[in-house]
């Protein structure tokens, strides 16, 4: 098997596990893990504490989107934390590469709720709350 065909055959079992969690409720304690494991995202780290920032935001009632996005976010917080992935986490260095592929993936389909978060971050200082 080439690599090119190796690539998209875990990328497409990384893409169902991640539809697999997207139903999924997210806790205080995955969201404490996230954080834990995002340094092992490499470049994919700030983008994946953005996520959980805007996550943390959304349930505290201090930002709002919709609940496509934060389905999204939410199944690819749950897929980093998982022991359940497309590439173990045990396996040093490539059980991050899915890990850091669908938060790439994540952040692709997120670029306009990305766009606004960082405006709404801008003209709300934190402890804000959105008036409902």
């Amino acid at each position: 098997m080439d690599k090119e065909k190796m690539k998209k055959n875990y990328f497409s079992r990384a893409l169902l596990l991640f539809n697999t969690f997207k139903n999924r409720k997210l806790t205080n304690e995955d969201i404490a893990a996230a954080e834990d494991k995002a340094h092992h995202l490499d470049e994919k780290a700030s983008d994946f504490k953005l996520l959980i920032d805007m996550v943390k935001d959304t349930f505290s009632g201090r930002y709002k989107m919709n609940r496509w996005n934060l389905s999204i976010i939410v199944a690819t917080i749950v897929y980093v934390v998982s022991p359940l992935d497309a590439i173990p986490d045990l396996i040093p260095v490539l059980g991050w590469l899915d890990d850091a592929s669908i938060v790439g993936f994540a952040i692709s389909k997120l670029a306009d709720e990305i766009d606004r978060y960082r405006k709404h971050r801008k003209l709300n200082p934190a402890g804000f709350t959105i008036p409902k």
